[in-house]
């Protein structure tokens, strides 16, 4: 037929295959993927299905999701809130949620890079209240 292409392992000299996420600077360079805001949280739900990741990967997997769901679930509460002050024709209130869901999505913005600058500096990623929840994750 033809040969298999396999972007996820290559042999060395001696025929033995190798996983290239073995490599320490792609493990840390997936750390980073996974703190990417928005499009992280999918390679770190990847991960977290995974069962053959190691600590360090599970563990900003986690911290990844969990910031991200907690965005997502506030920019919606927000947003709806926005549509349903329009509604009732209260538009103070519409404007003052559209500023409350641009301040959040800026600190989830601001804390992705943050915990990045942590993971280059390679220091631990304690989040006051996320700790707690993180065991609740695979």
């Amino acid at each position: 037929m033809g040969i298999p292409l396999t972007f996820y392992a290559s042999t060395n000299a001696m025929g033995e295959s190798r996983d290239i996420f073995e490599d320490r600077t792609l493990k840390r360079l997936l750390l980073f993927i996974y703190l990417v805001p928005v499009f992280g949280v999918v390679p770190a739900i990847w991960t977290l299905n995974r069962r053959d990741s190691d600590s360090k990967q599970r563990e900003v997997s986690r911290i990844a999701v969990i910031v991200g769901m907690a965005w997502l679930l506030g920019a919606l509460l927000l947003t709806s809130g926005v549509a349903i002050s329009n509604a009732e024709n209260a538009q103070g209130m519409g404007i003052s949620l559209l500023l409350f869901n641009s301040l959040l999505t800026s600190g989830y913005f601001l804390s992705n890079f943050w915990l990045m600058v942590r993971v280059w500096r390679r220091q631990s990623l304690d989040l006051p209240g996320i700790k707690s929840v993180t065991k609740y994750l695979p």
